[in-house]
């Protein structure tokens, strides 16, 4: 079972070291990752009226600035590619313990962080990141880290032995899991289907209720129930999204009017 941290007591000194695990230093990895990504992104976009360089880049001078190499922009989802691609690699070949294995995690945190910050890309092929569709990207990471926070707290997808009673009922519990979230995404509940991989209640809450009203789901089982469909345009309107717009931005910064790529 995967823990926090544990308190290690050296008999002989009477001294208490704090052990964090490797989950924890990927959670914290890919939190601080996050966290110093976006203040760097947003410090870039805040200088991003400045005269263009002579490639065409806006540049506000300083020693922040987007990286180019000829020509073309690096987008840090690229680094992040290569951090995981170099600690998975590393986890697989030397099997690494102790020391070496937390800096692997923690490694491969930052490139989770990096390469998640762009979810948005991935799904567009665009550069949205200051628009609002780059919002997406700001579900992404809190998905990630809500799974890996689960994680610190005990949980584990699969159990046992293979072949066991244990693991068998595990595997089913993942399976029934993974359902229950698939009914989740189809209704347009994306960080709810999510995390109802690893924490099933959630997964559960948001299969049962009303599906988003541009969803799979509504598109085609609420056409003829036009009642539930309004009370789907009611719950999910302009009202809730401005809340978790709110949410959003203050987080990761407001979209561009513009809903142009700024870096």
């Amino acid at each position: 079972m995967a823990l926090l941290a544990e308190i290690v007591v050296d008999t002989e000194g009477d001294s208490r070291v704090v052990v964090l695990y490797p989950v924890m230093w990927l959670f914290i990895a890919v939190l601080v990752t996050f966290v110093v990504t976006r203040t760097i992104t947003r410090r870039i976009r805040a200088r991003s009226g400045a005269a263009p360089t002579d490639d065409g880049a806006e540049s506000g001078g300083g020693l922040i600035n987007d990286i180019t190499v000829g020509g073309v922009h690096l987008h840090h989802q690229v680094f992040g590619i290569l951090f995981m691609t170099l600690a998975g690699l590393a986890l697989i070949a030397t099997t690494p313990e102790g020391t070496a294995l937390n800096v692997f995690a923690a490694l491969f945190g930052v490139g989770l962080a990096l390469t998640f910050d762009e979810f948005a890309l991935w799904v567009h092929l665009d550069d949205v990141y200051w628009s609002t569709s780059g919002r997406k990207s700001v579900d992404a990471i809190f998905c990630a880290l809500m799974i890996t926070g689960l994680m610190i707290g005990g949980a584990e997808l699969v159990t046992g032995r293979i072949g066991t009673p244990e693991w068998w009922s595990s595997i089913g519990y993942l399976a029934i899991s993974l359902a229950i979230s698939v009914i989740c995404l189809l209704k347009g509940k994306f960080v709810t289907g999510i995390v109802g991989i690893v924490f099933q209640p959630v997964a559960i809450i948001g299969a049962i209720r009303l599906a988003k009203p541009d969803s799979w789901w509504a598109m085609r089982r609420y056409p003829n129930k036009p009642r539930r469909m309004a009370r789907a345009q009611s719950r999910f309107g302009e009202r809730y999204h401005a809340r978790w717009n709110r949410a959003r931005d203050f987080v990761a910064g407001p979209p561009d009017v513009r809903e142009a790529g700024i870096r």
